[in-house]
């Protein structure tokens, strides 16, 4: 396995919830993460780490291969592939993403 693949697989299966985005939860640098980072803290996560694929040109493919998913944000609670921003907001919206969140211990500080 590569470094960047086990960089990932280590990212995502120590901390509860890890989005891969574009930019940073304080700058989004596309539309569709600054969604998934809004949805995120509105849903009042405390346990958030986030991961700037614009950073590492190697993480923003190695990504990709990881969860067999084409596009970016990619969010992962508890080391599951969620998925991108048009499923984290139907989860939202349904209250099905609250329930994954707390199981996972997402809100505590």
């Amino acid at each position: 396995m590569s470094e960047v693949q086990n960089f990932i697989r280590e990212t995502v299966t120590e901390h509860p919830v890890v989005l891969f985005m574009k930019g940073t939860a304080q700058f989004p640098q596309c539309g569709f993460s600054g969604k998934a980072i809004q949805i995120l803290r509105e849903s009042g996560v405390k346990k958030l780490v986030t991961v700037n694929v614009l950073d590492d040109q190697e993480v923003r493919e190695g990504i990709k291969q990881f969860s067999n998913w084409p596009t970016i944000p990619q969010l992962y609670v508890k080391g599951e592939f969620i998925g991108g921003s048009d499923i984290v907001s139907e989860m939202y919206a349904s209250g099905e993403l609250k329930t994954v969140l707390q199981e996972a211990g997402a809100f505590e500080s």
